[in-house]
């Protein structure tokens, strides 16, 4: 039943719509993504970054938004999660999971009351270095990430091939996200430099930072956007782009080294400018390249001098 058509006695009985947001954080955008002017000329240290998608239709017109959308009848919230980042970013996550629901009952302005389902994914080197997608936004699905074929969440059933539409039908959701991508509405924003959101993205943003920062002393989190071998410096970097503000180096090697969760590859940079440094890996002493679940060190915030 359409939204707009409907009368006031039944809009307080329609059920809410269902959409998914992703948060994607990034050490760096791709180098083929449009960046925030701002933070190109301010910024130092290392951030985290994530994209953005200006909104073409009302509520929230021109506002900035995470990327997402109305769950299709023929997906899962895995698949939309995953579709909405392809046609955003052009490229598959490193990983990607549920975050948590947000279903307040002003949330959606003066439209349909929306419950979003809000995914976080992680971009590390390997797939930024990846070359930009030219499939269309929703490919085959022989042509989907690796992801769509985890184990299905019990709200999440097999789609039947037999209601699956044709390859050429789009619905509105999905001509939205590809149009999005297609006229240039997406852009990279660095975490602590945002613009004014539409919806309550902006709490979503900060779950999600709050979620990934809760994890940055565990090697999963830095395994995700460093390469295979790394120095002791980058690893750190990570953690500062992380947590947003500086480690002091020689406590973050001390306990990082100490805690095992490292292994010394017995090779170093070259090509550069600086003394060749150690590069490391993680692993067990078994050898496997497995990130921890153990910390890799104590973090202890800053305090405010107020």
């Amino acid at each position: 039943m359409p939204y707009g058509t409907t009368s006031v006695s039944e809009r307080r009985t329609l059920p809410p719509a269902v959409a998914v947001s992703v948060v994607a954080f990034a050490l760096q955008p791709p180098s083929d993504a449009e960046r925030d002017d701002a933070a190109l000329t301010a910024r130092r240290a290392p951030a985290i970054w994530l994209p953005l998608v200006r909104r073409t239709r009302a509520p929230f017109l021109g506002q900035w938004a995470l990327p997402g959308g109305p769950t299709e009848w023929d997906e899962t919230l895995t698949d939309t999660a995953e579709r909405t980042l392809r046609g955003a970013v052009r490229r598959d996550p490193g990983s990607l999971e549920q975050l948590y629901s947000f279903g307040g009952v002003e949330r959606s302005a003066d439209a349909q009351r929306l419950v979003t389902i809000a995914y976080w994914a992680l971009y590390g080197e390997r797939e930024l270095a990846a070359p930009a997608s030219t499939a269309a936004a929703d490919p085959d699905p022989e042509q989907r990430s690796p992801l769509a074929h985890a184990p299905r969440r019990w709200d999440d059933p097999a789609p039947d091939p037999a209601l699956a539409p044709a390859p050429a039908s789009r619905s509105a959701g999905r001509r939205a996200a590809d149009d999005a991508a297609a006229s240039g509405n997406v852009r990279w924003f660095t975490a602590d430099a945002l613009p004014e959101l539409a919806f309550d993205h902006a709490e979503i943003v900060a779950y999600a930072l709050a979620r990934l920062r809760a994890r940055t002393e565990y090697a999963a989190v830095a395994y995700r956007f460093l390469g295979s071998e790394f120095t002791l410096s980058q690893l750190r970097e990570v953690t500062e782009a992380v947590l947003g503000e500086p480690i002091d180096p020689a406590n973050f090697r001390r306990q990082a080294l100490a805690r095992g969760g490292l292994r010394d590859t017995g090779r170093r940079t070259s090509g550069g400018a600086h003394r060749p440094a150690r590069l490391y890996r993680f692993g067990e002493a078994d050898g496997d390249d497995a990130p921890q679940t153990t910390p890799l060190f104590t973090h202890t915030p800053t305090r405010s001098s107020a």
